[in-house]
């Protein structure tokens, strides 16, 4: 049975018709005709019709006439299903749940956990801020839980642990160390293991005095020098999967961390060798003195500062040998400008010399728009230079003033579009070792995401245990959305995070009450949320359901 409308001279009438099959054949008869369109939708009689004839159905959206009172509340619900199970399927329930085994919280742990995950991978910010997120979101299980809960489960995860062996000099054993042992000992077999380890480092001042001992002054990279802060440090596979976190002071070099994170790593997941990749911040010569000792055997490639360490400057990069071109094997890699390799002995010390000549090109445009731009300021306000270290290299002083130093220009085109790394491992090739260290430009989009997800400010904890806990949340939000990135990849699917964090924020569910009935509709799946729910194996809610 359905409505349509009939014409009959300039009036329209709406009829209420019925199909009906005679000899095979459907036909329609009309129940009832209701009256002329126009008049019908002047007086309001059709709303008043739809109104009176919900309250026979179960499963009918209530079209009002506008003279009843009606309730209505949307929520999000995409995130919540979909890193719901995710969070489930990587086993992290059963994770806290096993370290909760004895303790006794009048609250739900894990739940907790999950709610401010969920918050740091959708709205980074403060505990009290996910506060107030939760309430337009719909997630399970989360009623009832308070800021001070919260709170405590945070403290819960950087708890600091009463077997203190495998601990850096930096920071205790925690909590949250076993909640990641547990993690890539769910995920491990007997073919697996890590043939590559990419460490990267970042800085979080605080809001405050921030911690105990965790919150110190010290070289800021959020360009904050006159707050405290504390070193965050991850490690990932070479499939850009995090491994872990590490938390140090805020007075901590990086320069100081390699050796000690590399014992951890190996002691925490039973792992005898493994390769170390790692930028040139973390590279010092007391560092390489260590990797370099007999009773050392750690494999590594690292990069090298070129400008600073003296062989590398005058010895590696005037070397006349030439290079050969490099091309990856992998689809994934491909790129139209090809590296450019050769390898270096001084001494028995091995480096490879990289050049992109794309990227070669980029620095020789950047530098020249940069001494065209200084050119004029020296003209016209030389003394508005000075302390301005973008430009200072490029300038000299004497005694007519400030000039341009052409020695310095042609010194810096000796770098362009060029790295130099340092390895031990005698096996590879240098192609292979470059290829090798390119694979750290693959996850370079990963550790920017470690940086803009550890960006959990403001950190207003004065606790060091609870900042500890505050900021390995942002690290499981990191191991979850880098699960929903493999999983979208194994199924051909390649979006930006903030296409997807939009369009899961999208999909919402509308709740109406009238009466006393209750219907919740869903809204339209757009963008990327249809596949997102179709990689993760989560069916997507009715579009109509009675509450």
């Amino acid at each position: 049975m359905f409505a349509r409308i009939k014409t009959s001279g300039r009036y329209q009438y709406l009829q209420l018709v019925a199909n009906r099959k005679e000899q095979g054949k459907t036909k329609q008869q009309v129940i009832a005709t209701l009256g002329r369109l126009d008049q019908l939708q002047a007086k309001g009689d059709i709303e008043k019709i739809i109104h009176s004839l919900a309250k026979f159905s179960e499963n009918t959206l209530l079209i009002l006439s506008g003279k009843g009172e009606a309730d209505a509340h949307a929520v999000s619900i995409g995130p919540a299903l979909i890193f719901d199970r995710l969070w489930h399927e990587l086993g992290l329930p059963k994770i806290i749940g096993e370290l909760l085994d004895g303790r006794k919280f009048e609250f739900n742990m894990e739940r907790t956990i999950f709610l401010t995950v969920l918050h740091r991978l959708f709205s980074s910010g403060s505990d009290r801020s996910c506060d107030r997120w939760r309430r337009d979101y719909a997630i399970s299980g989360v009623d009832g839980i308070a800021l001070h809960h919260q709170y405590r489960a945070m403290a819960f995860l950087g708890e600091t642990l009463t077997e203190q062996d495998g601990a850096t000099p930096f920071s205790p054993r925690c909590n949250k160390d076993l909640v990641e042992e547990s993690l890539f000992g769910r995920h491990r077999d007997l073919f697996t293991g890590l043939d590559l380890v990419f460490f990267d480092t970042t800085s979080i001042y605080f809001e405050g005095e921030g911690g105990k001992t965790i919150g110190r002054r010290g070289h800021t990279k959020g360009f904050r020098p006159d707050l405290r802060q504390m070193v965050v440090g991850a490690l990932l596979d070479s499939n850009g999967r995090p491994l872990c976190s590490e938390m140090w002071p805020g007075n901590t070099a990086d320069v100081t961390t390699l050796l000690p994170v590399v014992a951890r790593l190996q002691s925490r997941f039973h792992i005898k060798s493994f390769c170390i990749v790692a930028d040139r911040g973390m590279i010092s010569a007391d560092t390489m003195k260590k990797l370099e000792h007999p009773d050392c055997n750690m494999p590594y490639i690292l990069g090298v500062r070129m400008r600073n360490v003296k062989e590398v400057r005058d010895t590696v990069m005037s070397d006349m040998a030439p290079c050969l071109e490099v091309y990856p094997e992998s689809d994934l890699l491909k790129d139209p400008s090809p590296l450019a390799v050769k390898e270096v002995f001084v001494e028995g010390r091995r480096y490879i010399l990289c050049q992109n000549s794309r990227q070669a090109r980029k620095d020789k445009a950047t530098r020249e728009a940069m001494i065209a731009a200084l050119t004029e300021r020296v003209k016209s306000n030389p003394k508005g230079l000075i302390g301005n270290k973008g430009y200072s290299r490029y300038l000299k002083v004497n005694s007519g003033g400030m000039s341009i130093n052409q020695n310095k220009i042609e010194e810096e085109a000796l770098f362009d579009g060029k790295w130099v790394l340092r390895t031990n491992i005698m096996e590879l090739s240098a192609e292979e070792v470059a290829l090798k260290y390119k694979e750290l430009w693959q996850v370079e989009q990963v550790f920017r995401d470690i940086k803009s997800v550890f960006d959990t400010r403001p950190v207003f904890h004065k606790r060091d245990e609870t900042i500890r806990g505050h900021v390995f949340c942002s690290f499981l939000a990191l191991v979850l959305r880098k699960e929903l990135d493999q999983r979208l990849e194994k199924v051909g699917h390649q979006f930006e995070w903030e296409d997807i964090k939009r369009d899961l924020m999208a999909l919402q569910e509308v709740t109406i009450e009238e009466s006393g009935r209750k219907l919740a509709i869903r809204t339209a799946s757009v963008g990327a949320c249809g596949k997102v729910f179709q990689a993760v194996h989560v069916a997507m809610p009715q579009s109509i359901r009675n509450v």
